[in-house]
Parts: C-alpha cells; sequence; structure tokens
C-alpha cells in the first residue's frame, strides 16, 4: 500500500548534534529519521545508531540506518536505506530476517525505479529533484517533470529528495511528489524543531492547495 506521510528527515552532521536533532524529530511526529553517517568509523555509527534507536523506541517516528543492513539489525533499527551499490534489496532481506523491517531503496531515473518496483522495496527515494552539495558526486538533476513522472508510474511508495525546501516545496507536491526528503534545511539549522515544523507547514499549505485544484 503507498504511503502518505510528508516529511523524511535524513541526519547528516547535524548543528545541533544527532541526539538533539532526533528528539526534535520524535517531538515534531516525523514519521521516518534516517541516519546517514559518512566518513566515520564503524564504531562511531554504532554508537550513534544505539543513541538514536533509545530516542525513538516507542515513538511513532520510525528508525532507518543508511546503508549497513548489520548495524540497522544490531542496534534494532526499524529499517535500512539502500543506495544503487549498496547490497541488494533481496540480500539486505536475507541477512536481516525479521519479519516487519524496512528495505528503502534509492533511484535516479526511470530505469531504477522501474527496475525498483520488481524488487519489492519498503519505498523507494527518487531524486535528485534539484541541484544539491550534499553528495560530493551527485546524480544528474532530475527536474520537477521527470520526477512527476517516476512518482506517477511507480507502483511503490515514493520519497523525493534533493535540494528541497520551504521555497520549492509546493512545486514538488504539484507535481506529485506527496512525500520529501530533507537534509540541509533541518541540519543547518540550530533550532531543529521549528524547521522542521516549517516544513511540515509548507507541506499541508502544499496539500491543501493540491486537494482544492483536485474538487475544483
Amino acid at each position: 500500500m503507498v504511503e502518505i506521510f510528508g516529511l523524511y528527515l535524513v541526519m547528516t552532521d547535524p548543528e545541533v548534534g544527532y541526539p538533539s536533532c532526533a528528539e526534535a524529530a520524535v517531538a515534531e511526529g516525523v514519521k521516518y529519521l534516517q541516519l546517514r553517517m559518512k566518513n566515520v568509523s564503524p564504531a562511531e555509527v554504532l554508537r550513534v545508531a544505539r543513541e538514536i534507536r533509545a530516542i525513538t523506541r516507542g515513538s511513532g517516528t520510525k528508525f532507518i540506518v543508511n546503508d549497513d543492513v548489520d548495524v540497522a539489525a544490531e542496534v534494532d533499527a526499524d529499517g535500512v536505506h539502500l543506495g544503487q551499490g549498496d547490497l541488494s534489496v533481496a540480500e539486505a532481506r536475507r541477512r536481516w530476517a525479521e519479519p516487519g523491517k524496512i528495505v528503502g531503496l534509492s533511484t535516479h531515473n526511470e530505469t531504477e525505479a522501474e527496475t525498483a518496483a520488481a524488487l519489492g522495496p519498503g519505498y523507494i527515494g527518487v531524486g535528485p529533484v534539484f541541484p544539491t552539495p550534499t553528495k560530493e558526486k551527485p546524480d544528474p538533476t532530475l527536474g520537477l517533470s521527470r520526477m512527476g513522472a517516476i512518482v506517477g508510474a511507480s507502483p511503490l511508495t515514493t520519497v523525493c529528495i534533493g535540494g528541497i525546501d520551504e521555497s520549492n516545496l509546493g512545486q514538488v507536491i504539484e507535481y506529485g511528489g506527496l512525500n520529501f526528503a530533507v537534509v540541509r534545511a533541518v541540519m543547518r539549522s540550530s533550532r531543529p524543531r521549528e524547521a522542521i515544523r516549517r516544513l511540515q507547514d509548507a507541506w499541508k499549505a502544499g496539500m491543501a492547495k493540491k486537494r482544492m485544484r483536485e474538487v475544483s
């Protein structure tokens, strides 16, 4: 079943630190919270993942670990997110066979999204929609039209990502991107709860406009 939940928050080096950022996400009811740490030791990833699991456990926020299915299993996360160059969805599920765990998958073009439908991940990331400096070697930008076509053709839950913030979220929603991931819009904020709330308010406003257009 396709989920519509709005904000999916990716944590990468938050200004306020990982625990404080996670606490803000839980307090504001963020549905998905992904831990994405780069250029650090596996031991550090595991340490932080344990902290985030303790914060999110028992809340409505699902905790996703980026790339590392072993860390996800070790801390009993809610899921793992895979890139195109990581383990396959099938291999991740074989190594982490616990029922109910989520396996997400990044896709960057029409072909990858079509292939993902046959693999059966819990959701797919679609992007980058706009230019973004978050990754050292970003994939080519999709733009709104291609993003919308990919989302519209996919039978899976989709999460649009890449350069999305308050200024362009309404356009993303207009083109069919009803779930969206952000990094910088919250990570660079010294007040993550306020940043999250602004994004959620912008999403609600965008969804309301979309519904009005559909009934008019």
